[in-house]
């Protein structure tokens, strides 16, 4: 993989402004907030509806269509627990800025989610778990030979699972963060893309302090060889240290305006 690819995380119908938006069909509060992330850098838009046991194949549709017709058919990351709404948002899914990707499956009961993304020739996001956080690496490391041994048998390309390690929040589980890092190595030694949700680990600090935590540990992460994260691409700092990065690491060319690109 080339430069790091950024999934803008504030489509979610945990924000009481988008479940409103959602259940009323209205699509200028999520326009706007698609619109805020990419002029922010966002390659991919998580679009997550919830678990819209009712209306989500209906409701999919309708945002796939809304996201893609509007911002030259932006690439998404389809996020619920309703398959039958991943499915029928693939369905008119326009694939000319990159696949779909379903988020996420596990080695435990969502492990049918490899199913859907080979079946549908989409990237799943494979979180190495399969109940609760795995207690070592050697288990993540189980779970995701599992999971890749699981999608390839499906006919999936390797480079179509994009293995999260898991991040885990620091106030209260401070002792694991070098183990996390030291997974996104092995995944990086082996040649698999990584993902996961990077703000994650700043979860309960205070606002001052979040975009700080975040922005070192994605590029402590990237140089173990993180490929992507599902990030909030608002914060200014955060975008600007994974560019940097991206620069550090020679995967973008240099220029003085590279900020701004």
């Amino acid at each position: 993989m080339g430069k790091f690819i950024t999934i803008g995380e504030r489509i979610h119908c945990i924000s009481p402004v988008i479940r409103a938006a959602m259940d009323a069909k209205d699509p200028a509060p999520i326009l706007k907030r698609a619109k805020e992330q990419l002029d922010a850098g966002a390659v991919y838009l998580d679009v997550n509806i919830g678990p819209a046991e009712k209306t989500g194949e209906e409701l999919m549709k309708w945002a796939v269509k809304l996201l893609q017709e509007n911002f030259d058919n932006v690439p998404l990351c389809l996020d619920t627990a309703n398959k039958k709404a991943i499915e029928a948002g693939i369905s008119v899914y326009n694939r000319a800025k990159g696949k779909p990707i379903v988020n996420s499956a596990d080695a435990g009961d969502r492990l049918s989610n490899i199913d859907l993304a080979a079946a549908n020739d989409a990237i799943c996001i494979a979180l190495c778990a399969k109940q609760g956080i795995p207690s070592d690496n050697d288990e993540r490391m189980a779970y995701c030979q599992e999971m890749l041994e699981h999608g390839m048998g499906l006919g999936m390309e390797a480079e179509d699972l994009w293995f999260d390690p898991l991040f885990l929040v620091i106030k209260g589980m401070q002792d694991k963060q070098v183990e996390v890092l030291g997974f996104i190595r092995q995944l990086s030694d082996m040649g698999f893309n990584s993902t996961g949700g990077l703000s994650n680990v700043s979860n309960m600090m205070p606002k001052h302090i979040r975009p700080i935590m975040d922005s070192v540990m994605v590029a402590m992460a990237i140089q173990c060889g993180l490929t992507s994260a599902i990030v909030n691409p608002c914060d200014l700092r955060l975008m600007e240290t994974i560019k940097s990065a991206d620069i550090i690491m020679g995967k973008n060319l240099y220029a003085d305006s590279y900020l701004e690109i």
